[in-house]
């Protein structure tokens, strides 16, 4: 979840991504069989927070192509298994992560219960295979907790939080919190940062590890992120990150940081804002950001005293406007990232992960999750094999999911290991 653009993408009411350029080159047959064979896994869709506050119904096709993700496009893109983002911003809620955080879990166990043709909540790396199987191919409904302070230092909260579902956990969104410092705010001096992990951030990694849940090192500060690695049993997701090398944003994750995820077994995600996969589109729209902000914080003002629904549309409109002074980079910018975290940390180390619902720019040609066979279309052209592709649509992600599975048996068998 990028802040600047949240509530973009939280209104039925923002402008249409349909309506942006699109890639015009149909997808080869090849190219479809492949796609339509994979097991495709997004680690990273923001919905949810649409679900909750505007009431969407995310088994209704919006008008005009509005937002990113609904069963509808997620049918025709071969959508296998998502992981329903989490996110509780950290200003606005402050003091009530917990209970927000509940309230966003239950958007979205609610509309699993509103369409339970088409929809099943997964628990489990067994649970996204089996609501695949058959002819019915429902959607493997999995959740992430976006951001450690919802958690509020407490492991016991954590653990309910598992029980409840949710799958991973990032240790940071762009705040830091008291036990791991962020890479969105890690140049603040204002912050109290704290060189990485605290002790109590290392239990936190430890009792997710005996869990079973995923430890997601997006947004996190580099040292954050090698203590995670040292501490961990398990292997770690970067659930919608990028390549620091091709695009300098403090988001992406270095060569160096590629490697060590290789190292760990672990696998990153790539994300699709276009400020994290094209440096020409980042350096623009960073080059606006004094007087986009100071729009935005006009708009904020005059819609204070509004209802919520009319403030978040109000943002939503400036919002877009600002993002639309800036072309849109080419499909080729996501292709070329998940071609650089393949051949840095290897074609076992690379995914999804689109913060669909969370951006309020793409690539041309990815409009929404119906598009992600472009994608599929793009790698086979680059060269790469149906195992090389079936492992970066999902498989990979899979593999990490078994193996934190498999850490968590062992750890919960022997509970005085883990500490």
């Amino acid at each position: 979840m990028n802040r600047s653009v949240l509530t973009a993408l939280l209104l039925l009411g923002a402008p249409s991504l349909a309506a942006a350029p699109a890639a015009s080159s149909p997808i080869s047959a090849k190219a479809r069989a492949i796609h339509e064979s994979a097991l495709i896994i997004d680690t990273h869709v923001d919905t949810p927070l649409r679900m909750l506050n505007e009431g969407f119904d995310v088994g209704s096709q919006p008008p005009n192509g509005q937002g990113h993700l609904d069963l509808t496009r997620a049918r025709a893109g071969n959508l296998g298994a998502a992981f329903f983002s989490i996110w509780v911003e950290p200003k606005e809620f402050a003091g009530q992560y917990t209970h927000q955080t509940l309230r966003i879990i239950d958007s979205v166990l609610s509309a699993v219960e509103k369409h339970p043709d088409q929809m099943v909540l997964a628990l489990s790396s067994k649970d996204i295979v089996a609501a695949r199987a058959g002819k019915q191919k429902k959607l493997a409904t999995l959740m992430g907790v976006e951001g450690g302070h919802s958690i509020q230092n407490d492991l016991g909260v954590l653990r309910d939080f598992y029980r409840l579902g949710v799958r991973y956990m990032t240790l940071t969104w762009s705040n830091t919190n008291e036990w791991a410092d962020s890479s969105g705010d890690i140049q603040d001096a204002a912050v109290k940062h704290h060189d990485g992990l605290t002790d109590f951030g290392r239990d936190v990694v430890r009792e997710m590890n005996r869990l079973g849940m995923l430890v997601d090192v997006s947004h996190v500060s580099d040292k954050t992120f090698f203590d995670t690695v040292k501490v961990t049993r398990a292997p770690v997701i970067a659930s919608h990150s990028s390549a620091r090398a091709l695009t300098d944003h403090p988001r992406n994750m270095t060569d160096e940081m590629l490697k060590a995820v290789a190292a760990n077994g672990g696998v990153v995600m790539v994300n699709f804002f276009s400020a994290f996969v094209d440096d020409t589109y980042r350096k623009a729209y960073a080059a606006m950001a004094t007087e986009r902000k100071a729009a935005e914080a006009a708009v904020e003002a005059k819609h204070k005293n509004s209802d919520p629904v009319t403030r978040f549309r109000a943002d939503s409109e400036v919002s877009w406007e600002w993002a639309a002074k800036v072309p849109r980079p080419p499909l080729e910018a996501v292709i070329n990232h998940i071609d650089h975290v393949a051949k840095v940390a290897g074609v076992d180390h690379v995914g999804l992960g689109s913060d669909f619902d969370g951006i309020n720019s793409s690539p041309q040609g990815l409009d929404s999750v119906a598009d992600l066979p472009r994608i599929t279309e793009a790698l086979v052209a680059r060269g790469y094999t149906r195992e090389q592709l079936h492992k970066i649509l999902g498989g990979n992600l899979l593999r990490v999911f078994r193996e934190a599975e498999r850490v968590s048996r062992e750890l919960r068998a022997t509970p005085s290991v883990q500490r």
